[in-house]
């Protein structure tokens, strides 16, 4: 179970040279980045802060910075803004102890500060561990996906977006909402059927099983083969799934092996319901 967040842990808005390097190295060290180009500049991070955006840590007993994230102003091509979060980190030691949710919330008060109501992400729709915080955890909706969201093979992306200043949550239910039993021959298919909510009314839903786990990197060319199909599926899964006019809204671990996002239309997330009552499962987002 993750840990409640230690009461010796701190927020805080980075400020300072030496705050930004720190924040550029843990981010480093966090993602195993060696290559130049993916490393993070201190200078970009303090005019981000300076500038619409955000830069904030986590500092753990000793004052050292376990926690980091940042962002800066959006506009998507409807004309809506919103605060981008381009990555949240988490040292490895201190990882399942609640800090996950301490950088968004923070965020989320720096982005209220600018004036944004709405923050989106992006994170890998294979990694199930993430999805289950950003939407059955946080709250937060998948409202889009991109191929390829770097320019590069590889990196395919869900587009989140959490709403930041209303503190309803019209689809609670349906997060905590039971997936069917699938299992690892139903990776990457879409499985139809309904959710009875609350009120007695059903709700149409589709279920998208996925790893439960993270797949690792592997010399074997057939393993290779396997996930690049996997995710070729995903691809052409949540494709379909959103251009239904769905939203994804809960990522639910079926057994060991398996998790499995839940799709709905969209007009639910406008019907009013029970209150947000977020859980405390944590993980790193990007």
């Amino acid at each position: 179970m993750p840990q409640a967040p230690c009461s010796a842990l701190r927020t805080e808005t980075l400020t300072t040279g030496d705050d930004f390097r720190a924040a550029a190295e843990l981010y480093t060290r966090v993602f195993g980045y060696e290559r130049p180009e993916f490393s993070l500049n201190p200078n970009l991070l303090s005019a981000l802060a300076r500038n619409g955006g955000s830069a904030v840590g986590v500092r753990g007993a000793g004052g050292e910075l376990i926690g980091f994230a940042y962002g800066f102003a959006g506009r998507d091509d409807r004309g809506r803004d919103f605060h981008y979060s381009q990555a949240a980190v988490v040292d490895a030691a201190h990882q399942g102890e609640g800090i996950g949710r301490m950088l968004k919330e923070r965020q989320r008060e720096v982005a209220l500060g600018w004036g944004h109501r709405t923050m989106r992400w992006t994170f890998d729709p294979v990694l199930s561990r993430n999805a289950h915080f950003n939407f059955s955890s946080l709250g937060a909706d998948g409202i889009g996906f991109v191929r390829d969201y770097y320019g590069r093979p590889g990196t395919d992306r869900i587009v989140v977006e959490w709403t930041l200043t209303d503190r309803a949550d019209p689809v609670a239910d349906l997060r905590r909402a039971a997936a069917p039993a699938l299992g690892r021959s139903d990776w990457g298919r879409v499985s139809r059927g309904t959710v009875t909510r609350p009120d007695g009314t059903v709700q149409d839903a589709a279920w998208l099983a996925m790893p439960a786990f993270s797949l690792a990197l592997s010399d074997d060319e057939e393993e290779r083969a396997s996930h690049d199909l996997l995710r070729l599926h995903v691809r052409d899964a949540l494709e379909a799934l959103l251009a239904e006019g769905r939203v994804l809204v809960a990522c639910t671990r079926v057994d060991a092996s398996t998790s499995a996002y839940l799709a709905v239309d969209a007009a639910a997330l406008r019907a009013p319901n029970a209150s947000r009552t977020p859980a405390n499962d944590q993980e790193v987002t990007a």
